[in-house]
C-alpha cells in the first residue's frame, strides 16, 4: 500500500502535538512495510514582515491555488492508494480535497481540533469553553475577533469554512474523517460535519514503559503546558488543602513566575521541574501516586491521561471534553468539576489516603493501555479506516456510473466519449 501523507507543519518554535502525530504515524506505518510519501508545508517559510505576505497568506488559508496545484502533479507521479490528510492550515487550505478528487484518490483526514467548526479551533474563547458558532455560520468569530484578536486572520478562517461548506467539500470530496475521540466527534458532528463519514481512533504513544513502575513515592504529578486554559491556577490553589503529598509540576509555559508566586503565597509543597525528556518524564509519572489534569478547555483527547495509563498510574481530571471519556470514574481515576478548587483537594486527598485504591487504579489502567492505546491496536484501526475511505470512493464511483447509464442523454454522451473498437467503427 502506498499513502501519501499531507501535513502543514507549525512553526518550530512552538511545537504541535499535531507534528507529533504525524510523524508517529508515519513512522507506524512505514515499519509496517506501508510506503508513505510525504506532501509538507512549514511555517517557519511563512513571510509575514510584508503587508503582500500576509495578504497572500490569508487568501491561502481561504483557497491555495498552489498547493492545489502541486499536490495534483505529486498525485499523478506517484500514484497513492489513498491521501492522508493530517493539517492544512494555514499555507495549503481544503483546496487539496479538490485536487484529490480531480486525481480519483479516496481522502481521509484527521481533524486533530475544532477548526472546521469553530475558527479559533478549541471551542475556547477567552479562556472558557465556548460553542456559539456550532450549528450556525461563524459570524459571531468575526464580531469576538476569536483567533488571536485578528479580525484579518478570524476572517480568513471564517471565509475557509463557508466556502467549504458552499462547496459541499466536506460530503462530496472526502470519504473519512478521523476524531480522536468520541466527544470530539460528537461536537464535530454538531457543527455540520456528516455524522457517517467520522470515525474515531485515538491517538498512541510512540513509546512506552515496558513495565509498571514498583513502589510509589509521596508525590502527585501535573504534566502539561502552563498556561490558563489547563487549569494549572486551580490546581495550584488547590494544592493548599491537599495534605501529606507533594505536587511536581512538569513543563514550561509563560505562566510560571505567576504560578511560583502562587505557590509560596499559598504555602503549598509545589515544585517546578520546568520541561522534561521522555525518559525523564516516565521516570516521574511511574514513581507518583497520582497524576492530576485540571484541564479548564475542551479537551478533544487526553494524551496525558495515555502517558499515565502507560505507567500504571491513576489520574485526577477534571470533568471537561474528552477526559471524562478516557477515565473511567472509580477504576482508573477519579474527577472534579473544572475550576472547583475544593472539590480537586478533596479527591487529591481521597486518593493520597487510600495508597491500595490507587493501586487498583493504576492496574486497571495498565490494562486499558495495553488494550486501546498501543501501536498495534492503533495500525489496525488505521487500516480499517484506510479500506473504508477506498471502499466509500468506490461506492460513490459506481453510484455515478449507474445514475449517468440511467439517464439516457448521459449515456449518449458516455457512447460517442467511447473510443473506436471492434464492431464500433472509427
Amino acid at each position: 500500500m502506498k499513502i501519501l501523507q499531507v501535513h502543514n507543519y507549525y512553526r518550530s518554535s512552538a511545537p504541535s502535538g499535531e507534528d507529533a502525530v504525524a510523524r508517529n504515524e508515519r513512522q507506524l506505518l512505514e515499519e509496517h512495510g506501508v510506503e508513505v510519501v510525504r506532501f509538507e508545508k512549514f511555517n517557519d517559510d511563512i513571510d509575514k514582515t510584508t503587508l503582500p505576505g500576509r495578504i497572500s497568506l490569508g487568501l491561502n488559508t481561504i483557497w491555495s491555488r498552489r498547493s492545489r496545484a502541486e499536490l495534483l502533479a505529486l498525485l499523478r507521479e506517484v500514484k497513492p492508494d489513498l491521501v492522508h490528510i493530517h493539517s492544512v492550515y494555514p499555507q495549503m487550505s481544503p483546496s487539496v480535497y479538490a485536487a484529490c478528487t480531480e486525481a480519483g484518490v479516496p481522502v481521509v483526514h484527521t481533524l486533530h481540533n475544532f477548526r472546521y467548526v469553530c475558527p479559533a479551533a478549541l471551542l475556547q474563547r477567552k479562556d472558557h469553553p465556548c460553542q456559539e458558532c456550532l450549528g450556525h455560520w461563524p459570524w459571531k468569530a468575526l464580531l469576538h475577533r476569536c483567533c488571536r484578536g485578528s479580525l484579518a486572520v478570524t476572517g480568513a478562517l471564517v471565509g475557509m469554512i463557508c466556502l467549504m461548506r458552499l462547496r459541499g467539500a466536506f460530503t462530496r470530496e472526502v470519504n473519512g474523517f478521523i476524531a480522536i475521540s468520541e466527544f470530539a466527534r460528537l461536537r464535530l458532528v454538531a457543527g455540520g460535519l456528516p455524522a457517517g463519514l467520522i470515525e474515531v481512533k485515538p491517538n498512541f504513544l510512540p513509546q512506552a514503559p515496558l513495565a509498571v513502575a514498583g513502589e510509589r513515592e509521596n508525590y502527585a504529578v501535573y504534566l502539561g503546558r502552563l498556561t490558563r486554559e489547563k487549569g494549572v491556577q486551580t490546581l495550584i490553589q488547590a494544592w493548599h488543602g491537599v495534605k501529606g503529598l507533594s505536587l511536581k509540576v512538569i513543563g514550561a509555559g509563560a505562566l510560571r513566575p505567576e504560578l511560583e508566586a502562587l505557590a509560596a503565597q499559598r504555602d503549598g509543597d509545589v515544585q517546578f521541574l520546568g520541561a522534561q525528556d521522555r525518559d525523564a518524564v516516565f521516570a516521574l509519572v511511574g514513581k507518583a501516586q497520582f497524576v492530576v489534569v485540571p484541564s479548564e478547555c475542551s479537551e478533544t483527547f487526553g494524551m496525558v491521561v495515555i502517558e499515565a495509563y502507560a505507567c500504571g498510574t491513576p489520574v485526577l481530571v477534571s470533568r471537561q471534553g474528552a477526559l471524562v471519556e478516557i477515565v473511567v470514574e472509580g477504576e482508573t481515576g477519579l474527577s472534579f468539576e473544572a475550576g472547583n478548587a475544593a472539590e480537586l483537594a478533596a479527591q487529591a486527598n481521597l486518593l493520597a489516603a487510600d495508597p491500595e485504591l490507587a493501586r487498583e487504579m493504576g492496574r486497571k489502567a495498565r490494562e486499558i493501555y495495553l488494550e486501546k492505546f498501543t501501536r498495534e491496536t492503533n495500525f489496525t484501526r488505521l487500516m480499517e479506516i484506510y479500506r473504508k475511505a477506498q471502499a466509500d470512493l468506490a461506492f460513490r464511483a459506481g453510484a455515478a456510473s449507474a445514475r449517468s447509464s440511467a439517464d439516457p442523454a448521459c449515456a449518449t454522451v458516455n457512447a460517442v466519449r467511447q473510443p473506436a473498437g471492434p464492431g464500433r467503427g472509427a
